[in-house]
């Protein structure tokens, strides 16, 4: 019997920061006060890499993040899929392949409800949030972290990958014994991440 399959969901805490504008007003000589900087203008910082090549088109994953990546090509990276669920994070929906060899299954998807993307993950880790935190080689161009609050886990990571300055799209699997990638999670999800750079902006 197999166990009962639980989504890690994919959760970024956002911290946006907006620069506001004052100004010495005498009276009868009003002055304007600067509109507020937009956050994205502001990034990356807190020493995040800039997307120097930023995804625009990213609206449709966004509202159907199972279309970001082919079923077909998870299957090729980590075995056969049973079904996919889409799950209505607070963030930003994200989309669960569940394998066959369950409870193998690995989850995706852009954390709209982050603006500050890469830069946030990189402000945490300066804090001292995380306990692992490894800036790793760039997928398809685009600047990646491995990052999570425990260390280590056999089958399980946390992959982010900075599509824009302000966005991410994440890829964690939760892989068990059975799965063809259980020794290396973090490749599936480079993979995965890959894949969906590919399509994204092949669309």
């Amino acid at each position: 019997m197999r166990r009962r399959t639980q989504f890690l969901s994919v959760a970024i805490t956002a911290v946006v920061v907006l620069a506001g504008g004052c100004s010495d007003q005498k009276p009868g000589t009003p002055t304007p006060v600067p509109s507020p900087t937009p956050p994205s203008a502001q990034l990356p910082r807190d020493g995040a890499p800039a997307v120097t090549d930023p995804i625009k088109n990213t609206s449709g994953a966004e509202t159907d993040p199972c279309s970001a990546v082919k079923t077909a090509q998870v299957e090729e990276f980590g075995g056969k899929v049973e079904k996919t669920v889409t799950d209505n994070g607070g963030l930003g929906k994200n989309c669960g392949w569940i394998f066959e060899e369950g409870p193998s299954n690995v989850n995706a998807g852009m954390v709209v409800g982050n603006k500050e993307g890469l830069s946030s993950l990189y402000a945490k880790n300066a804090h001292g949030d995380f306990a692992t935190f490894k800036p790793v080689d760039p997928i398809e161009g685009y600047p990646a972290v491995i990052y999570g609050t425990t260390g280590g886990r056999e089958g399980f990571c946390n992959l982010a990958v900075g599509l824009r300055d302000d966005l991410v799209y994440t890829v964690v699997p939760q892989l068990y014994s059975g799965n063809p990638m259980v020794n290396d999670p973090c490749g599936l999800a480079t993979k995965v991440a890959a894949a969906a750079i590919k399509n994204l902006k092949g669309a």
